[in-house]
Order: structure tokens, then C-alpha cells, then sequence
């Protein structure tokens, strides 16, 4: 499992003409399975991502693909979390 945060870089002035694009990225990793949660830093610092079912070679490549990522609006940063307990809820991600 992973959670990627997505800061904001000095670039951020592009977030607006990229946010369709961006958003649509999102939402193809929604559809794919492979994230489970979006939200955004506060305050107003980015945004954040947890993702599973992929690999970290993977989510680098899929990262890539965003375009706050490809426009440099956003650096990336990937933290690989191994999940040892979870909640009822949430042991879908003790794989």
C-alpha cells in the first residue's frame, strides 16, 4: 500500500489550465482499482493519494501520467506503508 503526496511546487499557477486532465487521471485510478482514497493537504498544500493492488514501479509510471506531475505543479512523493493491523474494515489491505 502506498500514500503518495502530491505538493505543490512553484508551478502551481498552471493548476487550473491542467485540473481537467488531472482530474480525469484521478478518476482512471479510481475506475482501475488502484486508488482507494483522494484528498487534499490542508491547507491548500496539494493534495494526497492512498493506493493499492499495484507495484511501486507501477504507480512511478502511472504517476508520470498526471499532468500536475508531467507540468511540475506537483512533486510526488511515494511512502510504501506494509500493513500489519487493520480495522474490520479494512483487512481487504492485509492482502
Amino acid at each position: 500500500m502506498f500514500v503518495v503526496l502530491l505538493k505543490f511546487s512553484d508551478n502551481k499557477a498552471r493548476a487550473g489550465q491542467l485540473m481537467g486532465g488531472h482530474t480525469a487521471w484521478i478518476q482512471r485510478g479510481l475506475e482501475e482499482g488502484i486508488f482507494l482514497l483522494i484528498g487534499s493537504l490542508q491547507p491548500n498544500q496539494g493534495g494526497a493519494i492512498l493506493a493499492h493492488n499495484t507495484t511501486r514501479s507501477d504507480l512511478e509510471s502511472r504517476l508520470k501520467d498526471d499532468p500536475f506531475v508531467a507540468e511540475q505543479v506537483v512533486t510526488a512523493e511515494i511512502l510504501e506503508i506494509t500493513p500489519a493491523k487493520a480495522d474490520a474494515r479494512l483487512e481487504f489491505l492485509l492482502g
